[in-house]
């Protein structure tokens, strides 16, 4: 856990993908103690009009290379937590790959650990 999900727009470099992979686990490990291991990653890249979006929304200027982060994790963090990955998430990929933080938007999706299974059908997280 947790299990990241980044819309982008299509014609990224591996590069590029693999960097904002990596600033987003970072910033997972340093705000949300997850073990630096522990890294699941899905990309969908999607082609010109393909991503609607407000450009303005709450006085942000977002522009063409918006990025979508979704963490679906287990609702075990505080309130500062979370702001404090949020905030260490746009710093991250501001140094690299070089996204603009008003282009990053991050959904958290909680559930409760006994909603995962990494595999063997196990509910790993699930104390007995």
């Amino acid at each position: 856990m947790p299990l990241i999900r980044i819309n982008l727009s299509a014609g990224k470099s591996a590069e590029y993908r693999e960097g904002l992979a990596n600033s987003i686990q970072r910033a997972l490990v340093e705000t949300f103690n997850v073990p630096e291991d522990d890294q699941f990653v899905l990309f969908a890249e999607h082609e010109p009009g393909l991503m609607i979006y407000n450009r303005r929304y709450l006085g942000i200027e977002r522009g063409d290379d918006f990025v979508v982060i979704q963490l679906t994790v287990s609702n075990t963090r505080t309130l500062a937590q979370k702001e404090a990955l949020y905030r260490r998430i746009v710093e991250l990929a501001a140094e690299r790959p070089g996204v603009r933080q008003q282009d990053v938007f991050i959904n958290l999706v909680e559930v409760l650990p006994e909603n995962w299974s990494f595999g063997n059908g196990v509910a790993q997280y699930v104390k007995r």
